[in-house]
């Protein structure tokens, strides 16, 4: 889609700029937009917001932002949840999913931590809680660590 956009943009400013040429020669060049469509990524990359509370751990709770491409951000090991993400990407996981609501979870609880990541990942929207409160949220939450911090 974003290609068709960009094509569209490309084609409109060929249209304008082929019949404004009487225009042009009085006024000068017609200005450039101040982004082409095309020369944008199709990827928008990784920028999440991690908000992590309830860890028991004071140096895990807390806000943090993610940028992958490069790794950087105010996140404690940005570099390692990145490579994470990147791994889940390769294997068609989509880490941010929630449990299925059929899903058979073992009575478990992991302690009150919590976290939400909102953002993009490659591009997409990212609006994610995690919790610990039965089997199947601590394997999701443990799926994503490094991103979310190592609880006990």
């Amino acid at each position: 889609m974003m290609r068709r956009l960009a094509l569209t943009a490309v084609a409109s400013l060929a249209t304008l700029t082929a019949a404004a040429p009487a225009a042009t020669a009085a006024a000068g060049p017609l200005p450039l937009p101040l982004s082409l469509p095309l020369l944008q990524n199709d990827d928008a990359g990784t920028r999440l917001t991690v908000v992590v509370a309830g860890s028991g751990n004071p140096e895990a709770d807390g806000t943090y932002e993610l940028g992958c491409g490069p790794a950087g951000g105010s996140h404690p090991v940005a570099a390692q949840a990145c490579e994470r993400l990147e791994q889940l990407e390769a294997e068609g996981a989509d880490p941010f999913a929630p449990v299925p609501g059929d899903a058979m979870c073992t009575l478990q609880y992991g302690g009150p931590a919590t976290a939400r990541v909102t953002g993009t990942w490659h591009g997409r929207d990212v609006n994610a809680s995690f919790k610990r409160t039965d089997g199947c949220e601590i394997a999701r939450w443990n799926g994503l660590r490094p991103v979310l911090p190592n609880v006990r």
